[in-house]
């Protein structure tokens, strides 16, 4: 087996196809077919169903694709470090963020890190639940996550500051009249929420209950700009954290008393290398102070 072949099996199953994969590769098509083939021959198994809509993964191909990936992107980790010996960084860092967090201070980050290292490219997907960046932390497809703090945090986390919390009311809210809000005068109000697993529910969820409010939940949504939205529209009020209200709904939002903030941390891939310890250098460079005055994201 070949990485070679672990790659061109990865373009398979993201395409849904040979001819397509083989574009996406830039390679002949008869190439990627007969890479596959030899691949399923030394493995002994069958690793994509043919499909109305195309290959699909076997159960037996999934699991071999997750270790493929695991295998590809820590060669390309390897090529990266051997030529940021020689003032050079390369290839891939694949970077998550737990839903709400980090939102204004990771962009400015990467942007410096791109401008550092102008070949370095950088892959960012949001991720609402704790558990599921912890999974993929621990198999390695991560190099980086930003994250909320929890009791099982890792040892080895990199604390960053904190996330001040505020309330968006809908236009027109008699509480819009206020500088900032308690909580406790929210009783009654329904509420937009976040996904049952998310950190942000998680969050939302006990500032309710400490307040002594009840959780009425007028819908769940899974990104933070959506819950801004439907709040500003009047479905019910919901808690995001400040660098995330996107621009245009500064009016809407108001500081909560008391104060709720969130510890974030970063957690890097063990065995990091300079691409992952340059953007956490950088991270820290970022404003993160939870009691900074609210600056909504642009």
């Amino acid at each position: 087996m070949s990485l070679r072949q672990y790659e061109y099996a990865l373009a398979v199953a993201e395409e849904g196809s040979v001819t397509a994969a083989a574009e996406v590769l830039h390679v002949a098509q008869p190439s990627v077919s007969q890479q596959i083939r030899g691949l399923e021959r030394e493995l002994g198994v069958e690793l994509f169903a043919r499909t109305p809509t195309g290959l699909v993964p076997t159960v037996v191909g999934r699991a071999f694709l997750r270790e493929a990936e695991i295998a590809v992107r820590a060669s390309r980790r390897a090529k990266a470090t051997a030529r940021a010996g020689a003032g050079e960084l390369t290839g891939e860092l694949v970077v998550a963020a737990q839903m709400g967090f980090g939102t204004r201070q990771l962009p400015g980050a990467l942007g410096a890190l791109r401008r550092r290292f102008p070949r370095l490219e950088a892959t960012v997907f949001e991720e609402p639940s704790s558990a599921e960046l912890d999974r993929l932390c621990r198999r390695g497809v991560l190099d980086l996550a930003l994250m909320a703090a929890c009791d099982q945090s890792p040892d080895h986390a990199h604390r960053l500051g904190g996330e001040e919390f505020v309330v968006v009311l809908g236009a027109g809210h008699r509480r819009l009249a206020a500088d900032r809000v308690e909580l406790r005068d929210l009783e009654g109000e329904p509420w937009v929420r976040f996904d049952r697993d998310s950190a942000l529910d998680g969050v939302l969820l006990n500032v309710l209950r400490d307040n002594g409010l009840a959780p009425s939940t007028a819908a769940r949504v899974s990104q933070t700009a959506t819950a801004v939205r439907w709040a500003a529209h009047g479905l019910g009020v919901t808690l995001v954290p400040a660098s995330a209200v996107p621009h245009g709904y500064e009016h809407l939002v108001r500081p909560v008393f008391p104060v709720v903030s969130q510890p974030v941390i970063a957690v890097l891939r063990e065995g990091a290398g300079p691409a992952e310890t340059a953007l956490l250098d950088l991270l820290r460079e970022e404003s993160w102070s939870a009691s900074a005055p609210f600056s909504p994201v642009s």
